[in-house]
């Protein structure tokens, strides 16, 4: 496991425990820092965390209620396999609450918003550059949680982001591919220049196009790393 938050500094902050190891398991899982199959001791976390076992118990369960923990009575609670129905669940969620997000929206977008867009994307070519495939995951976030902010449905995020988690894992195992986030950057591209020329029905049909990639990359990875996924 990598080094978790402050904790003791988010307590000074008022924040909530429960969410914050919710937060930080849920990232470890969808980073792959916990693999599919690894056993998860309350215990232990609650050692690493600094933290009682009821916190961790409480946020296994949600992300058992997620699909990325299994709870075995008995044995006790392990990372949950990546499992192909659930990607693609994911994707036709995401793609049906972005792209009308999009479609609905899209007129509201101004000029600030697609500089604030630019600016993002001259974040992920950093991040691209330096190889950084975590960093880049978190602008692709906030990539698109931007692009629902301008379209006026910011509170629709937290659903796509709920949704998505099978997906997520899936998506940082293709990142480091060669030339995959150079592609994904085109991709923002061109939905912010579809918009930038106040056509939004392209760049409708171009974020349509960008949210199907993971399930073109999904057989590959399956075959090039089955013993993440379920088995059928």
């Amino acid at each position: 496991m990598s080094t978790p938050p402050l904790l003791t500094t988010a307590r000074v902050r008022g924040e909530n425990t429960r969410r914050l190891v919710h937060t930080w398991l849920r990232r470890q899982i969808i980073g792959l820092e916990l693999a599919p199959g690894e056993p998860l001791s309350e215990a232990e976390i609650g050692s690493r965390l600094g933290v009682s076992r009821t916190p961790v118990r409480e946020s296994l369960i949600l992300l058992a209620e997620e699909g990325l923990v299994e709870v075995f009575p008995q044995r006790g609670s392990f990372v949950g396999p990546i499992r192909y129905e659930d990607v693609v669940s994911a994707q036709f969620v995401r793609e049906a609450i972005e792209c009308s997000s999009l479609e609905q929206g899209g007129a509201l977008v101004t000029a600030g918003d697609v500089a604030e867009l630019r600016a993002l994307i001259v974040r992920q070519h950093e991040a691209e550059h330096a190889e950084d495939a975590a960093a880049f995951f978190d602008l692709d976030e906030e990539f698109h949680l931007r692009l629902m902010r301008a379209c006026g449905h910011e509170s629709a995020w937290r659903i796509v982001a709920s949704a998505k988690a099978q997906m997520d894992r899936a998506r940082r195992l293709s990142l480091p591919e060669g030339g995959k986030m150079t592609g994904l950057i085109e991709q923002h591209e061109s939905v912010i220049d579809a918009l930038d020329l106040g056509d939004v029905a392209a760049a409708v049909a171009r974020l349509r196009e960008h949210l199907r990639v993971v399930l073109q990359d999904i057989t590959h990875i399956q075959v090039e790393r089955p013993e993440l996924f379920a088995r059928a």
